[in-house]
Order: C-alpha cells, then sequence, then structure tokens
C-alpha cells in the first residue's frame, strides 16, 4: 500500500522563471479542460482540496506546483506534482499551439527535474484531435529518462466494450476513476517505479 505522507501546496507560477528551485522530481499533469484534473490530483495524495478546480474551465492559466511525499513500507519517497493549465477549452482555443502559451511548452520542453508527463485524457472522449496533438508534443520533447502515461480519467462512466476498445487500440494505457478510486493505486506505482526504481517493489510488504 503507498500511502500518502505528504501533501501541500507550494506555489502558483506564470512562466518557468517563477517556477521553484527543481530539488524534486517533478511529476507533470496536462490535459483538456473539464478532463478530471484537480479530482485525480486529490485523488492520488488522498486529500479532498489539495488542487481546486475552477468554476469556468479553461480559466486558470498558472502552473501549480504542489510537494508530495509517498510512503512504502519504511521508505520515504518525495516528489513534486507540476499541474499545468487546461488546454482545448471550446470558447478560447482553436488548437493546442494557441490554447498554451509560449511560456507553458517552454516549461515541459525545457524543465529538467520533470520525470513523468501523465497526459490526461477523457474516457468518454478517447479519440480526440488535441489529445492526438498532445501525444505528438509530448514525443517529439521526451528526453531519455521521461516517462510518458496515458491516463484515460472518468472510466467509472464506461461500459465494458468501451474499456476494452480504449484497452485495445492502446495496451498501455490506464484507466482510473477519482470516484470509484480504481486505477489510482496502480498509477501512483508506475510514477514511483520510473524515478525510483525497484526500491518501491522491495519495500512494498505492508
Amino acid at each position: 500500500m503507498i500511502k500518502t505522507s505528504e501533501a501541500k501546496f507550494v506555489t502558483s507560477a506564470p512562466t518557468i522563471k517563477q517556477a521553484p528551485p527543481q530539488n524534486r522530481s517533478e511529476v507533470v499533469f496536462m490535459g483538456r479542460s473539464n478532463v478530471g484534473k484537480s479530482s485525480l490530483l486529490n485523488a492520488l495524495v488522498d486529500r479532498k482540496g489539495l488542487a481546486k478546480s475552477s468554476a469556468t474551465p479553461g480559466k486558470t492559466k498558472l502552473i501549480n506546483f504542489f510537494d508530495v511525499t509517498y510512503k512504502v513500507g519504511e521508505g520515504h519517497y518525495p516528489l513534486r506534482f507540476v499541474d499545468l493549465p487546461g488546454y482545448g477549452y471550446a470558447k478560447t482555443s482553436k488548437s493546442l499551439k494557441n490554447e498554451w502559451q509560449r511560456s507553458l511548452t517552454q516549461f515541459v520542453a525545457h524543465r529538467d527535474a520533470i520525470r513523468v508527463f501523465v497526459h490526461l485524457i477523457d474516457a468518454r472522449h478517447p479519440d480526440l484531435a488535441i489529445d492526438e496533438e498532445t501525444k505528438k508534443f509530448l514525443q517529439s520533447i521526451k528526453k531519455g529518462d521521461q516517462l510518458i502515461l496515458e491516463v484515460y480519467t472518468k472510466a467509472d462512466k464506461l461500459k465494458q466494450s468501451e474499456i476494452a476498445k480504449i484497452k485495445n487500440k492502446n495496451p498501455n494505457a490506464l484507466l482510473v476513476s477519482s470516484v470509484k478510486k480504481k486505477g489510482i493505486e496502480e498509477l501512483k506505482k508506475k510514477i514511483l517505479e520510473h524515478i525510483f526504481g525497484d526500491i518501491v517493489q522491495k519495500t512494498d510488504t505492508h
């Protein structure tokens, strides 16, 4: 069982220049507006109000940083979650390039501390062009020590046949539900294993 021993808001920053020091491995969460990003972040740390969703999709334009430490057995694993503004809100954006300001593109491409990209996709709309753009963009900037995880949210709203269709197209897809807590533990494990290696497996005895 992967438990949360720390989860706190650090700061919000409009650009990479205002971002905090790179003293922890970072996990970036990105996805369309209203994909359920805040709910997933809260589920991952088992805190209801750590990440707050905006009442107006697409309104938040800041990069939000959260320090998170997981406890597995006797081991403690410090991370920093980075919550990027949602993209693709119909009233404000026609493409990924227009929605993401230059500063955001610069951040994800040049922030050395980033180890994992969590690309969130609404499981009810798995084939949107803007998500395909995001996938290609991440693959184009990905460095050797970085991992891209494609995570399909709101999986509790799907039928088994719809889940099978996603899995058939993308065998590595992770399907999660913040409401049902489905897939949350698996996502934590994949993040920790990539950053800390088999330490997590060795200490996961409790």
